[in-house]
């Protein structure tokens, strides 16, 4: 009689068996060989970054590839682009001040700038500081840098006459060559938390800090923007890496608190010590610029008789456009506008024109951000632009010709709307010119005399060209073209961009997708969704990269799946104010219909892709809503890493929150007791701004989430994710966290580790590969 085997051992071994066919292997060597490090290392620079010289045309600047780093310099003018020095002489000069060899190839010079005064060149190897004449190719050397001799806290005036620097959160001036100890003090009312210091929260009494003032570029004043934040909440971190944990207390103010930062402005003559403030109050719990304001909201004219000041309400939904007199402290409102449900100030702008006779300001009063023109009284006098596209930021405004050249998207019809390009226009609107018309995006650097810009364009599939342009847009010279052959020897392939729908079935949603190296299309790739919800930016990029966060994408992919990052409706405010303002009110849900709907339609596209295996990751935006797509879609989402995520925006900083979810002011009345004994009533104003949580949806759990948090993180506070943990724990469900250790928001020399647990992380959940080794490779200058 034959032995039978029990059908329960049937079933198991089948099952094993079955469990072994269907796991896939993850290719953690193909990652490895195409980490962003690595990248950069094969390809080196990818744009050229002009340093322009002061008062000239002309500018310099770095570029690495194969051929190692060079400096050159550009006569814009002219069109002419040639080497700074001579690589293999200034190795030798080098070798001869040093007696011992130099790679010419990579010379580390340190501090490398342009000294306008001396005409020179100057650079420091070694602490020892040197100067280079470009004409005569001479290299001079300086002295000995003093390590401990550090000017921070100094700010001097344009002319380097005054030096002001803080102490005690007061302020002192002294001249140029005075001794510290002859400084004057021209503050008394500074204090911790109402500070003319950067360090608002420092204790010493003795310790010179940087101070927080401007100068006007006449040099005949400066202006100070304090906030006064003594009944602001304190919030708390703790460093653990220290001999001796040691706690760091700062000021943070949350969404719908009644204590916030109280903005104050004031304007010093140097040569009286005088200073007026400006009368600045209008709304309860105003703000004078501030966070999220392009150019933070105040803005100068060369010379130092007025400030210009953005002023709004707490809402956000109302802008005051003030004129302040710097000699009398009295403000006049030039303009005000409304712009529900909240202002977008992060293209706010307002450019003075001839020391206000005219201004150019940027506005959304059409549903869509363009250019309008206003005389020095404050009255419309034209718009200079139209129509359904938006106007990015200003590059340069020439004044005698009455031109502005600027960044624009989505004007070009049948081109990627989130690509920047630049333009030019006169004050009348007339003379409209589009003057970058390759199909890419464009950043652009202006010159500060003549119009001549550097321009590195570029797209996901097209590597950095960086050009030279005049102010026609014409092509002057080609500086530099990214050289990515060495890493498409290695396997390197470009992602590829695609359009898919909202969820409304009508608004079309932008994104990029990440095959690996080795894809087969005859197989089936789990597919992985990086996610940021915006509303300032969106994840995916439009440009060329090998670097950041927008290219880790790249090396995930390489593990074994398809990666995509797309964009949601109220992710961006480059594609019009519905767009952006679409999730106002709901800052937890709104991004998350989008994000699934794109994924499954590139599923049905695409039978590469296998739809019941679908992850989803992201950091601080993104941490949060790729939880909370875990949890509200948890038949359809399996797996998520959320690092850093605002959680629980109840308890995250009060700009972001109450701007993109919304305030509402309340009145309520209150009962005080006068001196007298006597009691009156009081109506106050108050302010209420709840926010839906991830831990709200926590029983929801189904896949498999790890959370990720830097336990320093002074931005979004740790608390987010241990109230999250918190909310897991109670509802029982079983999920994986990990804290960086000493990490604030970003994660710095961690990244390298934390990239590796994701890599693992979705490679156990997601094609069953489970290993058992304890070390990462991590790269030996990270570790």
């Amino acid at each position: 009689m034959k032995n039978k085997v029990p059908a329960l051992f049937t079933f198991v071994a089948v099952f094993i068996i079955g469990n072994k066919a269907t796991a896939q292997k993850a290719n953690f060597d193909l990652a490895e060989r195409f980490t962003t490090q690595n990248m950069q290392k094969m390809v080196g620079s990818t744009s050229v970054f002009p340093r322009w010289i002061e008062d000239t045309d002309n500018f310099w600047y770095t570029y690495e590839n194969k051929e190692g780093k060079n400096w050159y310099y550009v006569d814009a003018a002219r069109g002419n682009k040639r080497l700074l020095f001579d690589q293999e002489e200034m190795a030798a000069q080098l070798s001869e001040e040093f007696n011992r060899s130099f790679n010419a190839k990579d010379l580390d010079l340190k501090g490398f700038n342009y000294d306008t005064n001396k005409q020179l060149f100057t650079f420091n190897v070694d602490s020892i500081e040197f100067t280079y004449n470009i004409n005569g190719n001479r290299l001079i050397r300086g002295d000995s840098l003093k390590k401990a001799d550090r000017d921070n806290w100094k700010v001097y005036s344009p002319d380097s006459s005054y030096v002001v620097f803080a102490k005690n959160h007061n302020l002192f001036i002294m001249g140029k060559e005075d001794a510290d100890s002859t400084a004057e003090q021209i503050t008394e009312d500074g204090e911790r938390w109402f500070s003319y210091q950067w360090s608002d929260g420092d204790t010493s009494t003795t310790e010179k800090y940087r101070p927080r003032i401007n100068w006007f570029e006449d040099g005949k004043k400066f202006w100070v923007k304090r906030q006064d934040k003594r009944k602001v909440d304190e919030l708390w971190v703790i460093n653990s890496l220290k001999k001796r944990p040691e706690l760091e207390t700062y000021k943070y103010s949350m969404p719908g608190e009644e204590d916030v930062y109280v903005d104050e402005i004031k304007v010093f003559d140097p040569a009286t010590k005088e200073h007026v403030t400006l009368s600045t109050d209008k709304w309860e719990d105003q703000a004078l610029g501030g966070a999220y304001f392009n150019q933070g909201g105040i803005f100068e004219s060369y010379r130092s008789d007025y400030l210009y000041i953005l002023r709004r309400n707490r809402q956000w939904d109302k802008i005051d456009v003030l004129k302040a007199n710097t000699s009398t402290g009295e403000v006049e409102v030039l303009f005000s506008e409304e712009s529900k449900p909240y202002f977008n100030t992060r293209y706010a702008q307002l450019a003075i024109i001839n020391e206000g006779k005219e201004f150019i300001w940027w506005s959304e009063r059409t549903g869509w951000g363009q250019l309008y023109r206003y005389d020095s009284e404050g009255n419309l006098k034209n718009k200079i632009t139209s129509g359904p596209w938006v106007v990015g930021n200003i590059a340069k405004i020439d004044t005698a010709q009455s031109t502005i050249y600027f960044q624009g998207f989505g004007r070009e019809k049948g081109q990627n709307p989130y690509y920047s390009n630049l333009y030019t226009v006169k004050f009348n609107g007339s003379g409209f010119r589009h003057l970058t018309p390759e199909d890419a995006n464009h950043a652009i650097s202006a010159s500060q005399e003549g119009n001549y810009f550097v321009d590195n364009y570029s797209r996901v599939d097209l590597p950095t060209k960086s050009v030279l342009r005049d102010g026609t847009g014409k092509i002057i010279t080609t500086l530099q073209e990214a050289d990515i052959s060495q890493m498409v020897e290695q396997g390197w392939k470009a992602p590829q961009s695609f359009k898919v729908k909202a969820a409304d079935g009508a608004t079309d949603i932008y994104g990029v997708m990440w095959k690996p190296f080795d894809f087969d299309s005859t197989k089936k790739y789990p597919i992985i969704s990086y996610v940021y919800p915006g509303p300032q930016t969106e994840p995916f990029p439009a440009n060329f990269t090998i670097g950041g966060s927008r290219a880790r994408t790249t090396t995930l992919a390489q593990v074994g799946f398809i990666v995509v990052a797309m964009g949601n409706r109220g992710g961006s405010p480059i594609r019009s104010k519905y767009y952006h303002n679409y999730g106002y009110g709901d800052l937890r849900d709104y991004p998350l219909a989008d994000n699934k709907y794109g994924i499954e339609q590139l599923a049905g596209r695409y039978s590469f892709i296998d739809n019941d295996k679908v992850g989803i990751y992201g950091h601080s935006g993104g941490g949060f809503m790729s939880t909370a797509a875990l949890l509200t879609y948890p038949d359809f989402y399996k797996v998520a890493v959320s690092s850093a995520g605002n959680h629980d925006n109840n308890v995250y900083n009060i700009w972001w929150s109450e701007v993109h979810n919304g305030v509402k002011e309340k009145k309520k009345t209150i009962t005080k007791k006068n001196d007298d004994g006597t009691e009156t009533k009081e109506e106050v104003i108050t302010f209420d701004a709840p926010i839906k949580t991830n831990a709200a949806l926590a029983k929801n759990l189904k896949g498999k989430l790890l959370l990720v948090h830097g336990d320093m993180d002074n931005n979004v506070h740790p608390a987010n994710t241990i109230r999250l943990a918190d909310a897991l724990i109670k509802a029982g469900k079983r999920f994986d966290m990990m804290i960086l250790p000493g990490r604030r928001h970003g994660f710095g020399p961690y990244q390298p580790y934390f990239d590796r647990m994701t890599w693992y992380y979705f490679a156990e959940h997601l094609l069953g590969d489970y290993r058992t080794n304890v070390e990462f490779n991590l790269p030996n200058n990270e570790n």
